[in-house]
């Protein structure tokens, strides 16, 4: 109630705005304790996957190789984007005013938008490393260049930057003059929008069509890579190196399919259904940061034999 009538005290332009108020989950005050604790489970192992992934790659001269260059800037990725969202949330639970400044829900909205976008196209990277390195193997080192790969993740970070600049310019050039109650648990795109007395209509069909540009290309160099993969291991004439084919792609699938399955669910799910939304939300702000490190670790030899040198060399010190 608190929350609520600060929110609707009357009206306010963006222009003379100092703060807004994140509404966050709509539970009963007793279960923001269970839900914090979560929470920080959940952010904890974040930090440990994705960092530990980190350190692997970066010690095991082994794991020099495209695919975890490639796999070690998706962790670096679902790290930052993660911190963009989490410890703000768990502040929440504890925050009577569950403020956030205007500069910093700006702030939050870019970076998040510039990750998100950015492992989407990272994720299409990957997707064509695994077609190159099933379908033309002998040419695998020749066409990875360094230089190349390199290429391919400053490409995702450009993309995923212009696209961050378009969407926070659209949304925070606004008017929001009915509250400033947030109901979400961040700063995100269609919660701020339904602040707004702006016309949305054109803004709306800008956002639809560059979430398009984004996301279309994204889904058919992943679904191409992955047509002429099956045509090729379908050829294998043996069944173990069929299986070992496949399962250099199975952790990249999973990944796939968890980030666009949560982010298609967020965004078909009506506004009519903002607590849907909500819990659509934490899918690929938390879960899925937290689950791709345990879905490469659990799924990769080569991790885990990299894992074990680590902690032996470890132990040995100790």
């Amino acid at each position: 109630m608190q929350v609520s009538a600060m929110g609707d005290r009357g009206t306010s332009n963006y222009s003379d705005m100092t703060d807004f108020i994140l509404v966050g989950f709509r539970v009963h005050p007793e279960l923001h304790i269970l839900l914090f604790l979560l929470f920080l489970l959940v952010y904890a192992m974040i930090l440990l996957g994705n960092v530990g992934m980190m350190v692997i790659i970066i010690t095991d001269p082994w794991l020099n190789t495209p695919m975890y260059f490639f796999l070690g800037n998706l962790s670096f990725i679902d790290l930052v984007y993660s911190s963009v969202i989490a410890p703000k949330a768990m502040i929440n639970f504890w925050s009577v005013s569950k403020s956030i400044s205007f500069a910093g829900c700006v702030t939050q909205l870019f970076l998040f938008v510039l990750f998100i976008v950015t492992e989407g196209f990272l994720l299409a990277v990957m997707a064509y490393d695994r077609f190159i390195a099933i379908c033309n193997p002998l040419l695998y080192t020749v066409q990875m260049s360094t230089r190349l790969c390199a290429q391919l993740v400053a490409g995702s970070y450009f993309f995923g930057c212009i696209s961050s600049i378009l969407q926070t310019s659209m949304t925070f050039t606004l008017s929001f003059c009915a509250s400033r109650a947030i109901d979400h648990f961040y700063c995100d795109t269609r919660p701020l929008q339904r602040l707004s007395c702006s016309d949305l209509f054109i803004r709306r069909m800008v956002s639809f069509t560059l979430s398009g540009l984004i996301t279309l290309p994204t889904i058919i160099v992943i679904v191409i890579s992955y047509l002429y993969i099956v045509s090729t291991v379908l050829k294998i004439p043996s069944t173990e190196g069929r299986k070992k084919a496949f399962s250099t792609c199975s952790s990249h699938l999973g990944v796939v399919s968890v980030l666009y399955g949560a982010v298609f669910f967020m965004y078909l799910t009506p506004d009519t259904f903002p607590e849907l939304s909500k819990v659509a939300s934490l899918c690929y702000t938390l879960l899925t940061p937290m689950l791709n490190p345990l879905i490469y670790s659990l799924r990769n030899k080569d991790v885990k034999e990299a894992l074990n040198k680590l902690l032996e060399k470890k132990s040995t010190i100790l």
